[in-house]
C-alpha cells in the first residue's frame, strides 16, 4: 500500500481552487449547498416536532444569529445589528403568530397573465381569481409593448382600480428601454416592475429606480441573486424598493435569515419569489418567520402563489382567502410524494421514458 507523500497534501487545496472557479457562493456550489443545507433544516425541524417557521419563531436571538455568515456583509449589517433587530422584535410577537395561524400571510397570483395566453383565457382566469378572492395580481410583460398596453389595459379593466397589479419582465430590457416602456405602462398603475434588466446589474437597476420613482412604480428584484453580497450592494445602490428572496437560490435558510435582516434594516419590503417545483412549500416558512420575528409589519407584503405542481409534496401549500396558511407538519415542506419522485427519474422514470420515446419516433 503507497504511503502518503506530498502529493497526497496538495489534493485538498487545488479541489478547494477548482470550487472557486465555479463558485465561490454563485452557481451550480451554492445551489448544491442550498440543497444540502436546506435538507438538514428539514431534519432538523423534524427532529424537533415543528414545521420550520416555527423552529426559527421559537428560537431565542443568540441562536439565530449564530445560524448567519456575517462575512462581507458586515460593513451593512454586524452580529449585534442583526441581534438588536430580533430582540426588538420580541415585543408583539405572539400577537403577530396568533395572527399568522388566523388569517395567514398576503399573497399574490402569478397565474392569470402568462405571455401567450388568448385574451379569452386571460378574462377568464382574472374573473376565477376574483371569484376566489385574490386582490393581487401580477403580469408579464416586455415580449411586445403595444400588446403590453392591450393585455394590461383588459387586466385592469376585469380586476378594477382598486387591486393592486404588479408586473414582471424577466430581464427583457437594457436600462433605458425598460425606463421607456415602464413610461408607457404607468396608466395602469402598476406597484412594481420585476427584474426590468439584467439581474446582475445593480447600476442599472439603480438607475431604472431613480426614473420610476416619480411615476409611482417601484423596483422589485431577487430572485436570480447570487448570494447575500448583491443583495447587500442593490440594498447599498437604491436600487429596488421590493426584495424577492428564493428558498433555493441562495445558500439556504442560513443565508436567507442574513438578507432578511439586511431588509429590515434598510426598511425595505420582502415580497418572495414563489414559482413552482416546491418553491412556494419552501418559501412561506421565511416569509411567515420574518413576519412575525423581524420584520414585524405587512405593510407592501406579499408573498408570490402560482397554482401548479403542489400535487407532487406530501405537504402541499394551503391557500385560504388569498392567503398562505402557516403549515403545521413537522419539516421544510419539502418532501415529494414517492410515486411522483418514481415517474420522474432520469432516465427510467414513466415521464422520461415516453419522451425518450417520442424522440425517437
Amino acid at each position: 500500500m503507497r504511503t502518503m507523500d506530498s502529493r497526497d497534501m496538495e489534493l485538498p487545496s487545488l479541489w478547494e481552487k477548482a470550487l472557486k472557479l465555479i463558485g465561490p457562493e454563485k452557481g451550480v456550489v451554492h445551489l448544491a449547498t442550498a440543497a444540502v443545507l436546506n435538507a438538514v433544516w428539514d431534519l432538523w425541524a423534524k427532529q424537533e416536532g415543528k414545521p420550520l417557521w416555527k423552529l426559527l419563531v421559537d428560537m431565542d436571538p443568540r441562536t439565530l444569529v449564530s445560524c448567519i455568515d456575517f462575512r462581507y456583509i458586515t460593513d451593512v449589517l454586524t452580529e449585534e445589528d442583526a441581534y438588536e433587530i430580533l430582540q426588538k422584535a420580541q415585543v408583539g410577537k405572539k400577537e403577530r403568530e396568533e395572527h399568522m395561524l388566523t388569517r395567514g400571510y398576503p399573497a399574490y397570483t402569478t397565474s392569470c397573465a402568462w405571455l401567450g395566453y388568448s385574451d379569452d383565457t386571460l378574462k377568464q382566469l382574472c374573473k376565477e381569481a376574483l371569484r376566489d378572492g385574490w386582490t393581487r395580481f401580477k403580469v408579464k410583460v416586455g415580449a411586445d409593448v403595444q400588446d403590453d398596453v392591450r393585455r394590461c389595459r383588459l387586466i385592469r379593466d376585469m380586476i378594477g382600480p382598486d387591486k393592486t397589479l404588479m408586473m414582471d419582465a424577466n430581464q427583457r430590457w437594457d436600462v433605458p428601454e425598460a425606463v421607456e416602456w415602464m413610461s408607457k405602462l404607468a396608466e395602469f398603475k402598476p406597484l412594481w416592475i420585476e427584474e426590468p434588466t439584467s439581474p446582475d446589474d445593480i447600476l442599472g437597476h439603480a438607475a431604472i429606480s431613480k426614473a420610476l420613482v416619480p411615476l409611482g412604480i417601484g423596483v422589485a428584484t431577487g430572485e436570480q441573486c447570487h448570494n447575500r453580497v448583491i443583495f447587500k450592494q442593490l440594498l447599498q445602490a437604491n436600487a429596488l424598493q421590493f426584495l424577492q428572496i428564493d428558498s433555493c437560490r441562495l445558500g439556504s435558510v442560513n443565508e436567507n435569515l442574513s438578507v432578511l435582516l439586511m431588509a429590515k434594516k434598510f426598511e425595505i419590503p420582502v415580497c418572495p419569489h414563489a414559482g413552482g417545483v416546491g418553491l412556494c412549500e419552501l418559501v412561506q416558512h421565511l416569509i411567515i418567520f420574518d413576519y412575525i420575528s423581524v420584520s414585524a409589519s405587512l405593510e407592501n407584503r406579499m408573498c408570490e402563489y402560482v397554482d401548479h405542481l403542489h400535487e407532487h409534496f406530501k405537504y402541499p401549500v394551503r391557500i385560504r382567502q388569498a392567503s398562505y396558511m402557516p403549515p403545521m407538519d413537522a419539516g421544510y415542506s419539502t418532501e415529494m410524494k414517492e410515486e411522483s419522485v418514481k415517474k420522474h427519474q432520469y432516465p427510467d422514470g414513466e415521464v422520461w421514458k415516453k419522451l425518450l420515446a417520442a424522440q425517437k419516433n
